[in-house]
């Protein structure tokens, strides 16, 4: 019979434990990727393009589209201006413990 893993087991197994380089990398990519995904899913429920978005915060498409790909490093109170100001709607997000 195989061995059942915790998911936390499975990455501690390839990339450490928190707080070391290699996890941190890790959980950062990872975070960025949910973001750009949630980001995305709830523009285009909004019927917005990424320029008419940027347009309405005052940023950049290609910043828009950077984030949705999970590329670039965005801080929480910029997504919270791109979800409630850009597309009129709160925030409710999960990052994990």
């Amino acid at each position: 019979m195989k061995k059942v893993y915790q998911f936390e087991d499975l990455l501690t197994e390839k990339y450490g434990k928190k707080g070391g380089l290699e996890r941190d990398k890790f959980d950062s990519e990872s975070l960025a990727f949910r973001l750009g995904v949630m980001l995305k899913k709830a523009r285009k429920e909004a019927k917005l393009t990424q320029e008419e978005l940027a347009v309405r915060t005052g940023t950049k498409k290609s910043y828009i589209s950077r984030i949705e790909r999970g590329q670039s490093d965005i801080q929480i109170s910029t997504y919270h201006k791109l979800i409630e100001i850009g597309l009129g709607r709160t925030l409710h997000i999960s990052i994990g413990r």
